[in-house]
């Protein structure tokens, strides 16, 4: 009987043996082809001999969820961030409706203005609050189209908003109140200067709308910098433009206010000057800056794949 538990107790021995020398060779191999955490992410591209190129990923999405015309108003979030570039918006046209009247002599106090509102309405939606930026948001694959669509909606009623309360004001003044303020309208042989003007601050204000998205982890720095940018844009539009081209169209490069500062006619010898109006004004106040805008964002995102700030 002890001869018999013997020869079993060697065999399981045996078998144990056999299992962990097994289970040893198993896991040095795995080890052997695992890649060493400490490893250069570059080690695999170089040993195959293909470069990551700096331009990887420039026009890949960059929002984080996959949004549709089907998903979108499901979420009450949604909801609270067009209320938020609406009631945005229409703080914002009743600042530039201000500033039309009392002209531009306390451009700080503005700025600290632009910033308080950015602040406030940041955390609902991100604070477009122009279709500027909305539409080089999507250009630049930073948000949906379906979002922004409704954003640049959201962002006309707001300004639509604005104007009524600011027209209800004048209204209220009767004949003591200042004239109602509007854009100046466009003369013959001035389009390309309007259009330049508007171009180059629509390039202004979303080049530095990207720049700040790099720093939304401090909202007062992401306000602070979209500000500078908006000040630095309508400086030029009042000062410059006005100083060496004779314009004072009063620039404020944002679509979806300059709509409700009648820069429509609503006159004209024929219905063809009326339309031929009405597409000048479209396309200075807002196919020129949305391609601004398209331009501002991409401009920014070749430069910070250039400079490799990632």
């Amino acid at each position: 009987m002890a001869t018999k538990k013997s020869k079993s107790s060697n065999k399981s021995s045996k078998t144990k043996e056999t299992k962990t020398a097994t289970k040893t060779t198993v896991k040095t191999a795995v080890k052997a082809t695992e890649k060493p955490e400490h490893a250069a992410p570059e080690t695999h591209e170089v040993a195959t001999g293909k470069k990551k190129s700096c331009f990887s990923g420039f026009f890949a999405r960059k929002y984080e969820e996959k949004e549709s015309i089907l998903t979108i108003f499901k979420k009450p979030k949604f909801y609270g961030a067009l209320l938020g570039e609406v009631i945005g918006t229409m703080l914002i046209a009743l600042l530039f409706f201000s500033i039309f009247l009392m002209g531009i002599a306390n451009t700080v106090t503005y700025s600290f203005a632009i910033i308080a509102i950015l602040i406030a309405v940041y955390a609902f939606s991100g604070a477009c609050l122009n279709p500027i930026i909305a539409v080089g948001m999507m250009a630049t694959r930073r948000m949906s189209v379906i979002r922004g669509i409704m954003y640049i909606i959201a962002e006309v009623v707001g300004a639509w908003l604005g104007w009524l309360i600011f027209n209800a004001f004048h209204l209220a003044g009767g004949e003591t109140a200042y004239d109602i303020p509007t854009m100046t309208a466009v003369g013959e042989n001035q389009f390309w200067l309007f259009a330049m003007v508007e171009l180059i601050g629509a390039i202004i204000i979303a080049f530095f709308y990207n720049r700040a998205i790099k720093y939304k982890r401090s909202v007062f720095t992401f306000a602070t910098i979209i500000a500078g940018g908006l000040a630095i844009a309508v400086l030029i539009g009042y000062v410059v433009s006005a100083a060496f081209l004779s314009l004072n169209n009063n620039f404020i490069f944002n679509p979806a206010i300059s709509f409700m500062l009648q820069i429509f006619p609503t006159s004209g010898e024929n219905f063809g000057e009326i339309l031929g109006g009405i597409c000048q004004a479209l396309s200075i106040y807002a196919l020129l800056p949305a391609i601004g805008g398209v331009v501002g964002f991409y401009l920014a995102d070749f430069t910070s794949k250039l400079s490799d700030e990632e």
